[in-house]
């Protein structure tokens, strides 16, 4: 190569530097004047972190200002990245679990387990106590990075007082974040997991703080930079009364025990509701068990919330309205009034009770000889005999729609999540269910006969085939002939009609139902929804919502008849009356049906509706004691309990 070309190359590659360079002191000059203020802020914010700050939830109170739910400080203890390895961590971690009374393990696991965000604290233990927080603060040195912080806690004064009403809280599970994450959900934030603290989240969560933190190069806190202060959640006032709740919930338990000692084995459970006839305001909403909801306020293991929920007492089940049960004769009234309004029967319309009724060849019994029986004496003794002959002249129909009208077999609307239909049993209802137990029992034995045979007839001649042909047919026509006898049943039949009118068969509804039907049946035939929250006030004290009674609709009883029904009523708290024994003495004048639902089996659920003043109703009252035998017995001292807290009769020892 001569020097010409070396030259010439040489120039080449000046110019393709210098263009390099150019290109790069351009580029430079580029971010240094024009971008300057983008890249500045880009930088600072990358050095800037938020640390979220709960706001404390909204308190509830009942109707009188007693607080049910409130919140209160407590510590927990976080651990702070200070850059640490993990083997440098290791002592800090067996300190501090020692501390705890935790193992190494549960601390590992909710460090390995934080997210990626290095700035913010890993919270490794709430609610912890003084003396831990002591034993922390004197082991510092021992444990670098180790805090003590204030959040606010759930605090439920009364324990297990109205459980199923207000609910838990919890932190928030995987499906919540990923349903509610749009919504500023986060990992480790709490939500209400049951009653109303599920059912009025939006309200009582409030809006979160934080803290703005400067962070180093590796994402370590520097220094706090300010507090943006949370703002808590709205306060709700329920339309609970403390005292008659209270007076429900212990009557129930009392009871509960009461029967066990008395021989009712299976009775464990019981509910109890009360209602305002004039507004649909829940007054006391109880169901026994219960559970206690603090236990989800501290640190609770997956496995520990299992297996309290799945405790075989069902302390979890609101059983006021999660639970349906046959209504038993506490349904009469629904039959009196459809056959009154139907007009095939009226106020004089009387049979004679011998003691039992008879229809096509079956004996059904009745309480006793009540002798002549009316409309009004029907309800006051309970006479199976008189309402057996008033459905059947009323036919399922005109039943159906009256007890449609007065809310039973729907869900009535209330807060409260899970709240169970009931069944209204029509004619398509029972065809349904019973086509469906037939295909359960006899359709796997069809299956089976084909299954045989159609691996008997391959490779057979074809006299051999007919033969296994014929078997086959054989077969099935015995099964068809069993399935043909329970078949029958898919019709609605008259020991249905007679069955649902003494309240049994396959009618159920819930506590929380039969005690709106008895307000409507009080209060001149006006059906409401039921609520529990009255009002929601801001943490300024402002109202942003007051509850007014919402009427679902005017049930189809005329006033007369009404009048009817409540004639009967209030003679079952009067001599001669199937609960006059809980009411001979009680000062205000009452109004009730007892109720006794068979349970195959087992013994019979106690059942009693009731409401009260007779002359001026005020409130109306729901009681179901599981298997505790007659509703007289079992039911009816419960609800008087119930209105002796109402009306204030009440002694400071609950007696």
């Amino acid at each position: 190569m001569d020097k010409k070309s070396i030259a010439k190359r040489t120039n080449v590659l000046v110019v393709i530097i210098a263009l390099v360079f150019l290109v790069l002191v351009g580029r430079v000059a580029y971010l240094q004047l024009i971008e300057t203020e983008h890249y500045r802020t880009l930088a600072r914010e990358n050095s800037l972190r938020l640390i979220t700050i709960s706001a404390p939830r909204g308190e509830i109170y009942d109707r009188n200002g007693v607080k049910l739910v409130g919140n209160r400080p407590l510590y927990a203890v976080s651990l702070v990245n200070l850059g640490q390895s993990r083997e440098e961590l290791e002592p800090v971690v067996e300190k501090l679990a020692a501390i705890l009374g935790r193992t190494p393990e549960e601390l590992w696991d909710a460090i390995d387990n934080h997210s990626l965000r290095r700035y913010e604290p890993i919270r490794l233990a709430r609610d912890v106590s003084l003396e831990i927080v002591s034993r922390i603060e004197e082991a510092q040195m021992e444990l670098p990075g180790v805090v003590i912080d204030f959040e606010p806690m759930r605090e439920y004064p009364y324990g297990n007082f109205l459980a199923h009403v207000l609910g838990y809280i919890r932190e928030i599970q995987p499906d919540q974040l990923a349903r509610y994450q749009a919504d500023g959900y986060r990992r480790g934030d709490v939500f209400g997991q049951a009653g109303l603290e599920h059912a009025m989240e939006r309200e009582l969560r409030g809006i979160p703080g934080a803290r703005q933190l400067e962070v180093d190069a590796v994402g370590r806190p520097v220094r706090s930079l300010g507090v943006k202060n949370p703002v808590p959640g709205h306060d709700l006032t329920l339309t609970i009364d403390f005292e008659v709740q209270r007076a429900a919930e212990e009557a129930l338990a009392r009871i509960v025990e009461s029967l066990q000692k008395e021989g009712y084995r299976d009775c464990r459970a019981a509910s109890a509701v009360v209602i305002d006839v004039r507004s649909g305001a829940v007054l006391a909403l109880a169901s026994y068990p219960a559970y206690d909801p603090r236990m989800f306020a501290g640190d609770l293991s997956a496995e520990q919330a299992r297996v309290l929920l799945t405790s075989p007492e069902g302390p979890f089940l609101n059983r006021a309205i999660q639970s349906d049960y046959p209504p038993g004769s506490t349904f009469k009234m629904v039959v009196a009034a459809a056959a009154l309004e139907s007009g095939k029967i009226d106020r004089r319309f009387a049979v004679t009770d011998p003691g039992y009724f008879y229809h096509q060849g079956q004996r059904y019994n009745c309480l006793g000889a009540h002798g002549r029986v009316d409309v009004v004496r029907g309800i006051q003794v309970s006479c199976n005999t008189f309402f057996l002959a008033a459905g059947l002249r009323t036919g399922p129909e005109n039943i159906f729609r009256m007890a449609h009208d007065f809310g039973l077999g729907e869900r009535t609307g209330i807060e409260l999540a899970a709240e169970a239909a009931g069944v209204l049993p029509t004619a398509e209802y029972k065809r349904k269910m019973v086509q469906a137990e037939l295909d359960r029992r006899f359709g796997p034995q069809f299956e089976a006969i084909e299954e045989h045979y159609r691996s008997q007839l391959p490779g057979t001649d074809e006299a051999r085939r007919e033969e296994l042909k014929r078997e086959r047919e054989r077969e099935r026509a015995k099964i068809q002939a069993q399935y043909d006898r329970y078949a029958w049943d898919l019709l609605w039949r008259d020991y249905d009609t007679l069955n649902m009118s003494i309240g049994q068969g396959l009618n159920n509804y819930t506590p929380l139902q039969l005690a709106n039907y008895v307000a409507a049946i009080a209060n001149g035939g006006y059906l409401y929804r039921p609520y529990l929250v009255q009002r929601v006030t801001d943490p300024n004290g402002r109202v942003v919502k007051e509850a007014v009674p919402e009427l679902r609709r005017r049930v189809s009883v005329s006033p007369e008849n009404l009048d009817i029904l409540r004639e009967g009523m209030r003679l079952v708290n009067q001599p001669g009356g199937t609960a006059y024994g809980s009411f001979f003495d009680f000062p205000v004048t009452t109004a009730g049906k007892t109720g006794t639902a068979e349970v195959w089996g087992r013994d019979s659920h106690g059942l009693y509706v009731a409401f009260a003043p007779y002359e001026e109703p005020e409130i109306a009252i729901a009681v179901v004691v599981e298997h505790g035998g007659p509703g007289s017995r079992a039911a009816a001292p419960v609800a008087r309990t119930i209105m002796d807290a109402y009306f204030g009769f009440l002694t400071q020892n609950g007696e």
